[in-house]
């Protein structure tokens, strides 16, 4: 199962811009290497990363072949409100992760 490592400030004061960021754990194989056997090896990469703030799109990203296996992404959002900060992402074979962390703003 992928995993994430993020950060993102535990308090800020209303109207503070914040840095968020999130380094995925996935190999994120291409498709064009050969295993043992001789075979390809099937593509598996993150394909869509989506970041919401309360449930509203904050930040949002297609990834293709020539991303790094464990992506690295950090973008900034205004804080507005206390709440959930989500990270979702989905890769080739369907399959769906969630990370969450939670910021309270004064």
């Amino acid at each position: 199962m992928a995993r994430a490592l993020i950060n993102v400030p535990a308090k800020a004061k209303r109207g503070d811009i914040i840095e968020i960021k999130a380094l995925i754990s996935h190999p994120m194989e291409t498709g064009y290497r050969t295993g043992p056997d001789g075979a390809l090896v099937p593509r598996d990469i993150i394909n869509r990363f989506i970041c919401t703030y309360n449930g509203e799109e904050i930040f949002s990203a297609d990834l293709f072949p020539a991303i790094a296996a464990n992506p690295f992404l950090s973008f900034t959002t205004t804080a507005t409100e206390s709440g959930r900060i989500a990270f979702r992402w989905i890769d080739d074979r369907g399959q769906a992760y969630l990370e969450t962390a939670e910021i309270a703003v004064e």
